[in-house]
């Protein structure tokens, strides 16, 4: 019973996203949190702090305004004191005029019912498409340095030696 409380519950993030209700996604997010984006570009990069996620969901939505979300899947496994969950996400939209299908895989944890950790792990080769095609039509802010509150830990370190 708790497990389809919880899917239900991500599926209406979803669906509030799809809305453009930043804030009632918000809320779902507790005291300390991280989300993590995996890419080099403007959307990637690891928040850990609610004013940078608000701005991360709101340059989301300027760089790809009629973006969509379908949730094909939500599988959940744990106790309310720490539930994780994993969420399997198609999108779709347009960028500079092309239309654009993306998927996802998004791994989140919950303590007590509120967002402690995201991590989404998306095409990014799909997304550097699409953010290489806003670049390209004049959208300054596609180019923009990621929104992040700190390096991202498994980021290589540039001064650290090739792993090969």
């Amino acid at each position: 019973m708790y497990n389809t409380i919880v899917a239900r519950r991500v599926r209406t993030a979803w669906n509030h996203l799809n809305d453009r209700d930043i804030e009632s996604v918000l809320r779902m997010f507790a005291p300390t949190f991280t989300h993590r984006f995996a890419g080099e570009n403007a959307m990637g990069g690891v928040r850990d702090n609610i004013d940078s996620q608000r701005r991360w969901f709101e340059r989301l939505f300027r760089l790809l305004a009629d973006i969509r979300f379908t949730v094909d899947d939500v599988l959940v496994k744990g106790w309310p004191w720490r539930t994780r969950v994993v969420v399997l996400v198609r999108t779709s939209g347009t960028a500079a005029g092309h239309p654009f299908r993306n998927e996802f895989a998004q791994t989140i944890e919950l303590r007590w019912g509120q967002i402690t950790r995201v991590n989404v792990v998306e095409d990014t080769e799909k997304m550097a498409t699409i953010i290489g095609r806003l670049i390209e039509s004049g959208v300054e802010e596609a180019g923009a340095p990621q929104i992040r509150d700190r390096p991202d830990p498994r980021d290589l370190d540039s001064r650290s030696p090739d792993p090969r």
